[in-house]
């Protein structure tokens, strides 16, 4: 969805070649300033973070592409499975008269969703 999500998951893979502790700090880190993240600027806020974390970003942070071919293969999975888009949420149910899941697509009516299976 982001211009800058598949460089953001490469930078992320990076990180965790380091250690994975590193690189789900990295991910935090996007995510809490996912508005003010471009494509433009990532590269600086990587180094930024990077910097505040004591460790130093590689110039080339793929250069076999082994980041990128781990990237493909998680998002071949998730279209083989059926995911079209991220967030996924399912509501799961044990109800006899309900389907027995039902994927949100509209997160506006999450909570709607939840009270009409209840009610079933």
């Amino acid at each position: 969805m982001h211009a800058w999500a598949y460089d953001a998951a490469v930078l992320g893979r990076y990180f965790d070649s380091q250690s994975k502790k590193l690189g789900d700090e990295y991910r935090d880190y996007i995510f809490q300033h996912q508005s003010e993240v471009t494509k433009d600027n990532l590269r600086s806020m990587s180094e930024k973070f990077a910097a505040e974390h004591h460790t130093v970003l590689s110039f080339v942070v793929d250069p076999q592409g082994k980041f990128a071919a781990a990237i493909k293969a998680d998002q071949d999975l998730g279209e083989r499975v059926g995911i079209r888009h991220t967030p996924t949420i399912y509501l799961v149910t044990n109800s006899r008269t309900a389907p027995p899941f039902v994927e949100v697509v509209d997160h506006s009516q999450l909570f709607q969703m939840i009270d009409s299976l209840k009610a079933e």
